[in-house]
């Protein structure tokens, strides 16, 4: 058997640049659609949001996801439940941070972006009594 000849750290270097690159697209989106980004990449001991937003009254926390391809079943499967408690938890971190934003409505979002562009925008995608079950 021959050894592995490649690079696991160009590998995830490469990861992480595309998963960069993807939420460029959803921070370009959101700004074309009248929100304003009020952090990127926030990240906690219990997790990481990817985009944080505004727009009137809400506070959307958003999660990037880039895809091939996608199909409607494939949806519920885009976010594992135990992601989606940690962007829950990371959220309430935020806020207990960043108080100026808890009279704000929240809202959990998830973007799929594929190449440099956001295909779907899933607003309310999850909300944190959904996780309570």
């Amino acid at each position: 058997m021959r050894p592995y000849s490649g690079s696991f750290e160009t590998g995830m270097i490469g990861a992480v640049q595309r998963g960069r690159e993807g939420e460029a697209a959803g921070r370009q989106y959101l700004l074309d659609a009248g929100w304003s980004i009020v952090a990127q990449n926030f990240r906690t001991r219990r997790g990481e949001v990817d985009i944080v937003a505004l727009r009137g009254e809400v506070v959307a926390f958003v999660e990037v996801k880039r895809v091939n391809r996608y199909t409607q079943e494939d949806l519920q499967h885009v976010i594992s439940a135990k992601k989606r408690r940690s962007i829950i938890e990371t959220s309430k971190l935020f806020l207990a941070m960043h108080r100026k934003y808890n009279q704000y409505r929240i809202r959990y979002d998830v973007m799929l972006v594929q190449g440099n562009a956001c295909v779907r925008h899933m607003e309310g995608a999850f909300a944190e009594h959904d996780e309570a079950e």
